[in-house]
């Protein structure tokens, strides 16, 4: 017969300070207004877009002057998009700046540092471990030339 195991509680979550959790409401108050608007384009942007249509629909609608409006539209976004393209360049340029003038020199002064360590351990082993090591065996022998001379008992 198993006895009942008692219950695993999980510590309370420690108390927030007024500040954290007006700092946090913020947060979530934020992140609803964001949605909201999300939201509100894409129901604005699909009524925006059923008008056009019904209205190019209508047998009277001069289409040939809405097709310059486009790619009119289309000019400035293609121009929007080679701008987001160079400023995405300059930060790139600017990653890499920073990897090679900030990061590198991280990296070489860690590369010494392990090397640094290695050759301690290395002259550690050497001049520590290793006569350490030769004088326990010196002992043993001495140990056992002793048993076996009948000097010292096993």
């Amino acid at each position: 017969m198993a006895l009942p195991q008692p219950e695993q509680q999980t510590p309370p979550a420690p108390q927030m300070t007024p500040e954290q959790l007006a700092e946090q409401r913020e947060q979530e108050r934020r992140q609803k207004q964001i949605m909201t608007g999300i939201i509100a384009g894409i129901v604005l942007l699909a009524a925006l877009l059923g008008v056009a249509i019904y209205f190019l629909l209508k047998p009277e609608t001069p289409t040939d002057k809405i097709r310059d409006v486009f790619i009119i539209v289309v000019a400035l976004e293609t121009l929007v998009i080679g701008v987001a393209l160079i400023v995405l360049v300059v930060q790139l340029a600017s990653l890499i700046n920073l990897l090679q003038n900030e990061v590198r020199p991280i990296l070489h002064a860690t590369s010494e540092t392990v090397n640094t360590l290695r050759g301690t351990a290395e002259f550690l082993g050497e001049n520590v471990v290793e006569p350490v090591i030769k004088l326990n065996g010196y002992l043993a022998g001495l140990k056992r030339m002793l048993e076996l001379l009948g000097i010292k008992p096993k």
